[in-house]
């Protein structure tokens, strides 16, 4: 098998030589690894960023974590792959869809490609929300930190989870969650030996403190240990994020928000527009549902021109696009984004309606992500890489594609 080259989504990927870890770290701006490192308290990235391959990436836009991450399991943008958020109108329905349902995906992911030629793959993901997805039409064990108790051979390729791992299943809201997926991925490689391994972490800790504070820090270190584990059992191991995260509060702490929905109301007429905003999900306790992306469903096309010019002047607003346009800059399917795309700008985020906003439970000022201003990730290696064209416009999906083919 060591010859095979598979081709999947249009890309050639080589077979393993040793074991391949891709790790996505929800929310990791470059700047929480600096400053960890720069505080001493993640000797082991401090050692891979100098000897192995420290690189920035693009992120894709929509910078939420459910596109991402099936971009770097396809190696594909959400053009291919079909996933552009959590949330859009299905206008033939005529309501919310909530987009976590592996019948929306489009494309086959690279895992199931290996794991059908043969390769021991495993999925490890905080959030159970991103399972379906990620293990769709995938022979191996495919598990979230949040169900890791109700794991089965039927369902997810493994039981007794908990008990392998060695820790309680965590909260939800905890930075523990993203520590059972690393320890449970050191416990996987050293029990099971996967030829390839994905682990996707949750952004709780990025939502709520900023890079080199003693939390964030506190994370780092933790992540830095298991990673350091993972080198020691012979893995290449590949290191990206879904997007990066911003402060999105003004200077008295309050969430800057642009409540797009009441403003078309304002202008245009109660339910003449409708704004879709891609970052709900079920877990809004560190967000409130605010991120610095949204689309808009216009009466029609015509309506959505006009409207646009409109919208750009509305402060705070980084761009406003028809949905060509959105499609073909941020390589997105045009038919789940609606008929106009707004990005906020690097402090601004967007919600509908302040009603429909619960923001009781934000413990701290907003930090979010969604926009262009989220999108430079880390891309990091813990091996030398070679055969990178110069001038390539790097991106997270690419993970794979360095770990297979270019680290040595």
């Amino acid at each position: 098998m060591t010859s095979q080259t598979l081709e999947v989504n249009a890309r050639n990927y080589r077979w393993m030589s040793r074991p391949v870890v891709v790790v996505c770290v929800d929310g990791c701006e470059p700047a929480y690894l600096d400053a960890a490192v720069a505080a001493g308290v993640a000797p082991y990235l401090a050692r891979v960023m100098k000897t192995g391959a420290n690189l920035l990436a693009d992120c894709v836009v929509p910078s939420f974590t459910n596109p991402n991450n099936l971009s770097i399991v396809t190696g594909a943008p959400p053009a291919v792959h079909g996933i552009c958020g959590n949330y859009f109108f299905d206008r033939e329905l005529g309501q919310e869809v909530m987009m976590n349902d592996p019948k929306y995906l489009r494309a086959g992911t690279v895992l199931a490609a290996f794991a059908d030629a043969g390769a021991k793959v495993a999925v490890v993901t905080a959030k159970d929300k991103l399972r379906k997805l990620l293990g769709n039409k995938m022979k191996g064990i495919c598990f979230s930190s949040e169900k890791a108790e109700e794991a089965t051979i039927a369902e997810n390729g493994i039981d007794h989870v908990v008990e392998l791992v060695g820790m309680p299943v965590p909260s939800v809201y905890s930075a523990e969650l993203s520590e059972f997926v690393f320890a449970a991925g050191v416990k996987l490689m050293e029990t099971r030996r996967p030829d390839l391994m994905y682990l996707s972490t949750t952004d709780y800790v990025q939502h709520k403190a900023a890079p080199g504070s003693p939390a964030a820090n506190a994370f780092y270190a933790m992540m830095d240990r298991y990673l350091a584990q993972l080198d020691e059992l012979g893995a290449t191991i590949v290191l990206t994020a879904d997007h990066g995260m911003n402060d999105k509060h003004g200077a008295d702490g309050s969430p800057n928000v642009i409540y797009l929905q009441d403003v078309l109301d304002s202008w245009y007429g109660a339910e003449k527009a409708r704004v879709i905003l891609p970052i709900t999900d079920p877990y809004v306790v560190h967000h409130g549902a605010l991120g610095s992306f949204a689309t808009v469903y216009a009466p029609d096309e015509a309506t959505a021109a006009q409207w646009i010019e409109s919208i750009k002047q509305v402060p705070g607003m980084e761009s406003v696009l028809t949905r060509a346009e959105a499609a073909a800059r941020f390589e997105l399917p045009p038919d789940r984004i609606g008929d106009i795309v707004v990005v906020g700008d690097r402090k601004t985020v967007i919600g509908t309606s302040a009603s429909r906003h619960d923001l009781s439970a934000l413990e701290v000022p907003l930090r979010s992500h969604g926009g262009v201003s989220e999108q430079r990730v880390p891309l990091i290696c813990n091996r030398p890489v070679t055969g990178i064209a110069s001038g390539r416009r790097l991106r997270n999906f690419d993970a794979l594609d360095l770990a297979l083919n270019h680290a040595q």
